[in-house]
């Protein structure tokens, strides 16, 4: 049978080169690594545009097991999962509670997304988001999942000043019963939260997410910083007090950001390792021994394809996602809550596809090739 794919700009044969990395090795130990991992969706409901999210439960917590064999963390019910963008809460509830059990028979690392997705679209007042907020997290840490404190819709459209935000948050993390992370999601990842913090001015808007952990010593495990912005994060984490992290969100420069510098560096909760986990695995064992030539070796094809991956409209990096977990045997089809498959185009998903495969990232070349020919010729691409 031919391996060989006719793509919009003509005939690609997948490598094979994913067999390298597919078995899992030694747990990795420099670093905490999270992979923000995507929902598989049941294809025979109806997952459209405003319906309530349908999930295949039992291939969504495969792949979080798979996540856990190659020793990341999962980050639970958060953007990847299509917060926001089609996973209604009580859904994202359900996938936190499954998610947490299966973690405690795996032995894994779990933390989940806490926010305000839940309160009806249009203006809150902050004592309806703050409440809000806290619904979640009693939601999460009844799972027994390390709460992680995202961005709020609700929040950003809501407050007026910085003050309204350290005392949004401040609350939040006093009712804690665990130290949480803090999630600092830029508008290239959802336009509105755009000035989050306060401030339009990044730099000038990090001024108050340090006096908040300062504020709450010891009750800050770390921070999330998904801004797509090499130097502020590593300016950020160097402001940031002794045993307070910096979780690298930044799916564009995330290899140098966790090898660090002289100085430090970058721990990760990514939607890209989600994508990457078998080479992003052996390379953070690399850097265990620190084998840094070999971390960038198994690293720098990985990040072409990220940077593709999560090109604007950089939203719709979960369907990119998706399809790469398809064409890698982690789910038997390409549909997604929301009907959000439809949100990149086949030229796009072509290049995903050829960079994947320099990746080492499809470990069964003639399941790819099957599965991209189907697609393409979906699309109108003979084959």
């Amino acid at each position: 049978m031919t391996t060989t794919v006719t793509l919009p700009d003509g005939p690609f044969t997948p490598s094979g080169r994913g067999r390298e990395h597919a078995v899992p090795g030694a747990r990795f130990t420099s670093r905490i690594a999270y992979a923000a991992a995507h929902v598989v969706a049941d294809p025979r409901a109806e997952n459209v545009p405003g319906a309530p999210a349908a999930v295949d439960w039992d291939a969504t917590l495969a792949f979080r097991r798979h996540l856990w064999s190659h020793g990341f963390g999962v980050a639970e019910a958060m953007d990847t999962a299509q917060r926001g963008m089609g996973l209604d809460y009580p859904t994202a509830r359900e996938l936190v509670r499954r998610s947490a059990r299966a973690a405690r028979a795996e032995g894994g690392a779990l933390c989940a997304g806490v926010a305000t997705d839940h309160l009806p679209a249009g203006p809150a007042t902050l004592d309806e988001i703050r409440k809000a907020y806290a619904e979640q997290l009693a939601d999460v840490q009844d799972a027994g999942a390390r709460p992680v404190l995202m961005c709020s819709r609700h929040l950003a459209a809501t407050a007026r000043s910085t003050e309204d935000y350290l005392d949004v948050y401040g609350r939040l993390i006093d009712e804690a019963d665990e130290p949480v992370v803090l999630h600092w999601l830029g508008p290239a990842f959802d336009p509105t939260l755009a000035g989050y913090w306060g401030d339009p001015d990044p730099a000038r808007a990090a001024d108050t997410v340090v006096a908040l952990i300062g504020a709450h010593t010891g009750k800050v495990d770390g921070i999330k910083l998904s801004l797509l912005d090499e130097d502020l994060e590593v300016a950020l984490r160097r402001r940031l007090p002794a045993g307070v992290r910096l979780y690298t969100g930044d799916d564009f420069n995330y290899p140098a950001l966790i090898r660090g510098d002289g100085e430090g560096h970058s721990d990760a909760l990514l939607g890209v390792l989600a994508a990457i986990a078998p080479p992003a695995a052996a390379a953070l064992r690399a850097l265990d021994v620190g084998d840094v030539t070999t971390y960038d070796r198994i690293l720098a094809p990985t990040l072409p394809l990220a940077r593709h991956l999560f090109g604007r409209p950089t939203f719709y990096y979960k369907t990119g996602i998706v399809f790469l977990a398809w064409l890698a045997g982690h789910q038997d089809h390409f549909t997604m809550v929301g009907g959000l498959q439809s949100g990149r185009s086949p030229v796009h998903l072509a290049r995903l596809l050829r960079l994947a495969d320099a990746a080492g990232l499809l470990p069964d070349a003639e399941l790819a090739a099957r599965r991209a020919r189907a697609f393409m010729t979906t699309v109108g691409v003979a084959q």
